[in-house]
């Protein structure tokens, strides 16, 4: 699952034929509706305005360091530069390691991805690498000429290698339409003669042929909720990026980004490499997560993030494709290492290279008293029954007692509240929050509307963040317990797809805890938490 990407989620368009298109109507909603309240403000928000305006004012904080393990962070931006992390004891530029951690002018964060040959941008997926991998050892051999002790291996490489077969026939095959639907918008575009036509311009010209008449079809539904140039880039031009970028690198076996880096992958011991590069070549993502989290509040500026009083720690472990596990594992031990309390984590797979490196890492962040909140996917799958890495549950037994996996809900209290795209399960999925049309920083000073259990995880680290900061002697595990309990139930069937069918599932069957977070709730049970 390659979520950095997943996260634009291309509702009605992604991998549907020009006969089999469903809208994607983007729908208008209030501003910064992931903070109002669901009661005063009739949107499914976390109540965070209504918590600062009568729990919160006149309260003292203590700052809050909070990670993001992303794709890179905009530390310049308009609305996040004065809240981003400065290592005090390192000096800029001078090429030196002065405080002795190994990260030479770590000033504001590190890369795992880069060294000074440059950045990775694109990656494979872990799919593709376990293939490649494999296909050295199995690729001329069958069931029978394998060693009785290498079948299980080699039985793992075939369902890999079908998988992956599979994945990049279809990547292909939506490359193609994609391209095919784009020619046929900028023909009719161009005979209608409008850079920026609306839907009245689309219902109003006259088809050719049937493609053009597809084309009027869909563009009427699309542009109901927005304009052309913004539908145009995000749907259009992206998608065909999305699925252009996965055939010509994620599912690539010959496209190999790491000697940029310069390391060896598979040396687990190794930490210190990379640079301080922390935006990297494509910060889009990193930098929306961080808004979500800690975008400066009240300044009259862009967005207000959840938490008033942390600071945002960036730490580039995530390409366009998927993450290694070194990276994600040394990832979590620098945040630690560089007093992290909160560690936001808006990326994933559905393979792992690697699980014990990540384990360890986790295990050695929560003996460390941090709390740990992943994105649960955009795969819209059962937790309970498909894989999803990292997780919680170690190799060895256990749990890690202070992570909350995150799935992604909207802003409307019907059977629409989980976003069509969320991963779910009733055992593995922790809790829900706001992932739907979520208004945040982008570069450049730059904002843009996404959505994605990339978008939820945030607006639970910011919720861990703050009540971090106005409760510091809380225990990670404890802040974990206090979010769980403090949900607002959401006590109603919704409409789940499963295969080809629609199903109606008790909202309360989707997570552990039923509910959606509520910072009101959360922060008024911190104040009477062990009393």
């Amino acid at each position: 699952m390659n979520m950095k990407k997943a996260n634009f989620c291309y509702r009605g368009i992604l991998s549907l034929s020009l006969l089999a298109m469903v809208p994607f109507v983007s729908v208008a909603q209030k501003p910064n509706w992931q903070n109002l309240d669901l009661k005063a403000d009739t949107t499914f928000g976390i109540s965070t305005e209504k918590a600062y305006n009568e729990l919160l004012k006149g309260k003292k904080s203590k700052s809050v360091i909070v990670a993001v393990l992303d794709g890179g962070v905009d530390i310049k931006h308009e609305d996040l530069k004065n809240v981003i992390w400065v290592n005090k004891k390192e000096k800029a530029g001078n090429g030196k390691d002065d405080d002795k951690n190994g990260y030479i002018d770590d000033v504001n964060g590190w890369s795992f991805l880069g060294s000074d040959k440059g950045s990775i941008n694109y990656e494979t997926l872990e799919l593709t690498r376990l293939v490649r991998r494999d296909n050295a050892k199995f690729a001329n051999l069958d069931a029978t000429s394998v060693k009785a002790a290498d079948l299980p291996a080699f039985e793992a490489y075939q369902k890999n290698k079908a998988e992956f077969e599979k994945e990049l026939l279809e990547a292909k095959e939506n490359l193609e339409r994609y391209t095919a639907l784009k020619m046929a918008i900028d023909a009719v575009v161009k005979k209608i003669g409008k850079e920026d036509p609306t839907a009245a311009d689309f219902q109003n010209y006259t088809p050719a042929n049937d493609m053009e008449r597809n084309v009027q079809r869909i563009m009427v539904q699309q542009l109901e909720g927005t304009n052309f140039k913004d539908f145009y880039k995000e749907q259009i031009v992206e998608g065909v990026d999305h699925f252009k970028s996965q055939v010509d690198y994620n599912l690539n076996l010959d496209f190999d980004p790491r000697p940029i880096v310069g390391d060896d992958p598979n040396d687990v011991k190794n930490r210190f490499y990379g640079n301080n590069d922390v935006a990297g070549p494509d910060a889009l993502h990193g930098s929306h997560v961080a808004g979500i989290i800690a975008a400066v509040r009240n300044n009259n500026i862009g967005i207000n993030g959840v938490a008033d009083n942390v600071v945002i720690l960036p730490v580039r472990n995530t390409p366009n494709g998927d993450e290694r596990d070194k990276d994600v594992a040394n990832g979590i031990r620098y945040a630690v290492d560089n007093g992290a309390k909160v560690i936001n984590m808006s990326f994933g797979k559905g393979y792992a290279w690697d699980k014990k490196i990540v384990d360890d890492a986790v295990k050695y962040a929560v003996s460390k008293d941090v709390l740990l909140v992943h994105a649960a996917g955009n795969d819209n799958k059962n937790l309970d029954e498909a894989q999803n890495f990292p997780n919680p549950e170690y190799l060895d037994g256990g749990v890690a007692a202070s992570w909350i996996t995150v799935g992604a809900s909207g802003w409307k209290n019907d059977e629409t509240v989980k976003a069509d795209f969320s991963n779910y399960g009733k055992t593995k999925v922790d809790v829900f929050a706001p992932g739907v049309n979520i208004n945040s920083t982008t570069p450049d000073s730059k904002y843009q509307k996404l959505n994605g259990t990339s978008m939820a995880a945030p607006v639970v680290a910011g919720l861990a963040g703050l009540i971090r900061s106005y409760y510091p002697n809380l225990k990670a595990s404890e802040v974990k317990d206090i979010i769980m309990k403090s949900v607002v139930k959401v006590n109603q069937v919704v409409k789940v797809q499963q295969g080809d069918a629609v199903k109606e599932i008790p909202f309360a069957d989707l997570s552990i805890s039923g509910g959606i977070v509520n910072a009101y709730n959360a922060l008024k049970l911190a104040a009477e938490y062990k009393k």
